[in-house]
């Protein structure tokens, strides 16, 4: 019968299996440690500061210098959403949830007001404008799209056209044309 020795392939194996263990675990690791940062500014891309120029407290005018209304332009859910405020001279008023969709790559728009209006509108720069489009929706029973345009000028001036089609895209016609200019502090 041969010498008794000690049996050491368990140990061995268990330090083996602890060390992969480790090793495995680090890449879980560091892949929550990401997480956690994304996690903490999920919107910090600079896809997501490209509406940034429309932030802020505006008076809005026609082309011609009438009042149109006011409009407050807010980031009320960290750096993630911008929200529009809209008041008309005329009593109306409406609000946006705008959103940079990492998913698709393009900004999207979910506007209501008090007279009904639904408009859903994506879409993303073009040339430094912001252009958002909606599809198809019925007006009084016609068919129509919408195209919103954003144009910067300065730091304290954007210009927003809106405009409409009612032959698919053939021709368009502008329904809105506004001047903000941001109201001094």
């Amino acid at each position: 019968m041969p010498a008794h020795r000690p049996h050491r392939p368990l140990a061995a194996a268990s330090g083996t299996l602890a060390l992969l263990g480790a090793l495995a675990a680090a890449p879980l690791a560091f892949d929550q440690e990401a997480g956690a940062a994304a996690a903490a500014a999920p919107c910090a891309a600079p896809e997501h500061r490209q509406f940034d120029f429309w932030l802020g407290d505006w008076d809005v005018t026609t082309p011609d210098g009438k009042p149109a209304g006011t409009n407050r332009i807010t980031r009320p859910l960290g750096d993630c959403v911008l929200q529009e405020h809209w008041k008309g001279r005329g009593g109306s008023s409406g609000e946006s949830y705008n959103i940079y969709d990492r998913s698709t790559g393009r900004w999207h728009q979910t506007w209501v007001d008090d007279r009904g209006t639904l408009l859903l509108l994506d879409g993303g720069l073009e040339g430094g404008n912001m252009v958002l489009r909606g599809g198809k929706r019925r007006v009084q029973g016609r068919p129509q799209l919408d195209r919103i345009t954003w144009r910067p000028v300065g730091a304290d001036e954007v210009h927003q056209v809106w405009e409409i089609s009612t032959d698919q895209g053939k021709t368009w016609s502008v329904l809105f044309h506004g001047v903000y200019r941001r109201k001094k502090s």
